[in-house]
């Protein structure tokens, strides 16, 4: 009862803000950081409840598509609240306020209980990895679109007025390599200590997630590669960092998809 009532409170808390922060940024009006990050204060204390009891039963964990992808959220978010004291991050809660109510939603209406997992320490420290790696670059991606709207923006009159409540362009492209050269660092250990629990890549059902993450960490290098060298930036550097985050989401939520909706595999 706990939990159920924790994701309904996050669920409330996130679709309140979506709609109120949302309104006020089509409408061209200012708002405070400290509005959005105490908002999303509430709904992270909230949404925590809720994806722990959902998640963790004892010393198991559960990995369904549903609930693994309401605790990235949950990490997002809290990864977003504290790089938001320094850094001019908050703006992304404007898109990660509608997308986090859609991740519990789903989280309490079609977690599968049978994805319940005991975890030895090293395996643990490997799933860590790969959520705050999937996490990071997640947030890298939503700064890149908000990114590619400021652009757009910037080249339209009657968008003018909404590109000048957000950071300036410079800021907001520094932040998006600063996210992806981390996020990169945490998706070369994530995958690195993957290939050490490697037995079978078929027998596992690991073809697909091994090809994917591999060529979005390459997508990635060759991004902050193409930074160093040749100094992408703009609409390049947007599409790069977007494509690479697709084959990101299709190593891992694509391979859930396939096994637990598709061929219904625990």
């Amino acid at each position: 009862m706990i939990t159920l009532s924790a994701n309904l409170i996050a669920i409330l808390i996130y679709t309140a803000a979506a709609i109120y922060f949302g309104s006020q940024f089509a409408r061209q009006k200012s708002f405070q950081p400290s509005q959005l990050l105490s908002t999303a204060a509430l709904g992270l204390i909230a949404h925590g409840i809720g994806v722990y009891g959902i998640s963790v039963s004892g010393s198991s964990l559960n990995f369904s598509l549903f609930s693994a992808s309401s605790l990235i959220f949950w990490v997002i978010n809290a990864i977003v609240l504290i790089s938001s004291l320094k850094k001019e991050l908050h703006n992304l809660f404007l898109l990660l306020f509608p997308l986090s109510a859609i991740s519990v939603i789903a989280s309490i209406t079609a977690t599968n209980p049978e994805w319940q997992h005991s975890l030895s320490y090293t395996i643990a420290a490997h799933v860590i990895l790969s959520i705050l790696a999937y996490s990071l670059l997640t947030i890298a991606s939503l700064q890149a679109l908000i990114l590619a709207y400021q652009n757009h923006a910037l080249k339209n009159k009657s968008r003018i007025a909404n590109a000048r409540l957000l950071p300036p362009l410079q800021t907001m492209e520094s932040l998006l390599f600063e996210l992806l050269w981390v996020g990169e660092i945490l998706l070369t250990l994530a995958i690195l200590s993957g290939f050490y629990f490697l037995e079978d890549m078929f027998a596992q059902h690991l073809v697909h997630k091994t090809v994917f993450a591999l060529s979005a960490w390459f997508i990635y290098a060759l991004l902050l590669w193409g930074r160093h060298q040749m100094g992408w930036r703009g609409t390049k550097a947007i599409r790069w960092a977007l494509a690479g985050f697709i084959c990101l989401m299709l190593a891992y939520f694509g391979s859930k998809l396939v096994l637990e909706i598709i061929l219904n595999r625990v």
